[in-house]
């Protein structure tokens, strides 16, 4: 049995890296995915997928509410998608994420073309 409490993450996708040898995390694939979802582990599929992942900002928010003993802060944008909307921004379509009053994000309008 492989596990870890901390390691080293990707450079590009931050990520964290995968395999024994690398000092790297259990992979949480897609079918796991869906048995949290069926599961109805809402909350902890989210803690899976962006502040245990690859949200770089999330995951220093929540170890400080952790320490001062404070409620967990809500999770941040991950880097994977910080990385899908510059490889759409190279192939010219434009992204943009509008924050609604709530906090959350009204949606994804996509442009293609000129700013």
């Amino acid at each position: 049995i492989h596990a870890r409490s901390i390691g080293p993450y990707s450079l590009v996708t931050q990520q964290p890296l995968a395999g024994k040898a690398q000092f790297g995390g259990q992979r949480f694939g897609e079918m796991e995915v869906w048995a949290l979802e069926a599961y109805g582990a809402a909350h902890t599929l989210q803690e899976i997928l962006t502040v245990k992942s690859d949200d770089v900002n999330g995951r220093s928010r929540v170890y400080e509410a952790i320490v001062k003993g404070q409620n967990l802060p809500e999770p941040g944008t991950p880097e994977s998608f910080n990385v899908l909307v510059k490889e759409l921004q190279a192939l010219g379509i434009h992204v943009t994420m509008d924050a609604n009053a709530e906090g959350g994000y009204s949606g994804l309008p996509f442009s293609a073309g000129e700013e």
